[in-house]
């Protein structure tokens, strides 16, 4: 599509969006603005409705969240523990409502997923079962710069194997001069280490740079090496095309309260491959709930997995917190993946090429994240030579919600503006303000 860089052709798009109806099935921050003219000439900005591009740290509440709660709370008064048979929802079979949902999100059979506990718990939890290390076979290939409970978790599950984490995590950065990993040095990396690799994770999204990583290439050759591969996918999950089953991954964790909308502290999921759903030799931290459900109530000992996935889980299903993901995973069906990219991919292109417009005469910024849009979800990642702080300060106090990311070089303000217009929620001509904002700022 060629675009323009103009407030007619942003409305034009929005008028022509096939989802446009969905913006109004959430709450939309207001923001408290000194009373001022909008960049675009358009009214009064003061208490106006914020231009939220932070769906990538938490999304939106949808109006339908309070609705499911309530039957839940409703439920709960009427009929006491009653409900766990008897609710609209029996509470006993909770976590199998969201599984139809996350298998479409995922690439999955329903089998495969479930939502429990939240990400770094399940990440230790599949750890355990994943990364089995041995004399020669011990070394966990990912990113460097990893989200920081992945490092946590990475660096703690090699010393729970007394090993030490310096030589057996190895951690890939990008070629000198560029932000981003190229995929043929993944696989390099991974076919240098195979004599020694046990388990290959990334993130399916980079949450630093939007870079989405080539999930199929990089399992095929971690399995070609001999290694288990997993994937953090809180970045990812609601924001790109996956496919779990086919690309043959082994496990994968998320967070549900980005790009799924189902709250902050919200209740997390976990893929685990059907070709390990029987296999009841691997090793496991178990509890209660993953126990086979014919015998989970007779109380006795020696553990039964449940087949699938579901026998990873500890305990019974958070309800609230689950009704508050039954909610948003509706929304995402209603609206359909293949859809939601389709606009991601226009969403985020209008905005790179706004930004490219700004940035033709001074080159005050970078754009972290890569330009093609197979290798990218929503996310933009902004880095400021100069002056960031200062410019996303401008952002905010004129209505942006965005989030800013310090590297650790505050004598020139350089630093990251990370900004993802969300296709369920966000629109054209809030991109088209953004940049108008965004280049008002940069002066």
């Amino acid at each position: 599509m060629q675009f323009e860089n103009t407030l007619a052709f942003a409305r034009k798009l929005d008028r022509i969006d096939p989802l446009k109806k969905f913006r109004s099935l959430f709450h939309i921050p207001k923001v408290n603005l000194p009373t001022a003219r909008l960049p675009d000439g358009q009214g009064q900005a003061g208490g106006k409705t914020a231009i939220y591009f932070t769906g990538n740290s938490l999304g939106l509440q949808p109006k339908s969240t309070k609705k499911f709660i309530v039957q839940e709370l409703t439920d709960w008064a009427e009929l006491g523990v009653e409900g766990h048979v008897h609710a609209r929802r029996p509470w006993l079979y909770y976590h199998k409502f969201t599984k139809k949902g996350l298998a479409l999100l995922t690439g999955a059979k329903p089998s495969e997923v479930v939502a429990m506990n939240h990400l770094t718990v399940n990440l230790h939890l599949l750890m355990i079962s994943f990364y089995r290390p041995t004399q020669t076979h011990f070394k966990i290939i990912t990113e460097a710069g990893a989200f920081s409970s992945d490092q946590y978790a990475f660096e703690s599950q090699v010393k729970f194997h007394n090993l030490n984490p310096d030589r057996a995590i190895i951690e890939l950065k990008p070629r000198k001069g560029e932000h981003t990993l190229r995929t043929e040095d993944i696989l390099a990396a991974i076919d240098q280490h195979k004599d020694q690799l046990a388990l290959v994770i990334f993130g399916g999204v980079q949450y630093y740079t939007g870079q989405f990583f080539d999930i199929k290439k990089i399992t095929r050759a971690g399995h070609a090496a001999g290694a288990i591969v997993g994937f953090d996918l809180a970045h990812a999950v609601g924001n790109v095309k996956l496919n779990l089953h086919n690309d043959n991954v082994d496990f994968a964790v998320w967070c549900s309260y980005k790009y799924l909308n189902a709250g902050p502290g919200a209740v997390a999921g976990t893929f685990v491959h059907e070709r390990h759903a029987k296999n009841v030799d691997l090793p496991r931290f178990v509890g209660w709930w993953g126990h086979h459900e014919q015998e989970r109530f007779r109380m006795k000992k020696s553990f039964i997995p449940m087949p699938g996935v579901d026998g990873w889980q500890l305990s019974n299903h958070p309800v609230l917190p689950g009704a508050a993901l039954l909610a948003s995973l509706d929304i995402f069906q209603q609206a359909g993946m293949k859809n939601l990219q389709a606009k991601s991919v226009l969403l985020t292109g209008y905005l790179e090429y706004l930004l490219g417009q700004i940035n033709n005469s001074e080159k005050k910024f970078v754009i972290l994240t890569p330009s093609d849009k197979k290798a990218r979800g929503c996310q933009l990642s902004i880095y400021m030579k100069q002056n960031g702080k200062k410019v996303f300060n401008a952002l905010t106090k004129a209505g942006v919600v965005a989030d800013w990311r310090d590297p650790g070089l505050p004598a020139r303000q350089a630093g990251v503006i990370r900004v993802a217009p969300a296709p369920l929620y966000n629109t054209f001509e809030e991109v088209y303000r953004f940049a108008g904002i965004f280049k008002k700022a940069l002066k």
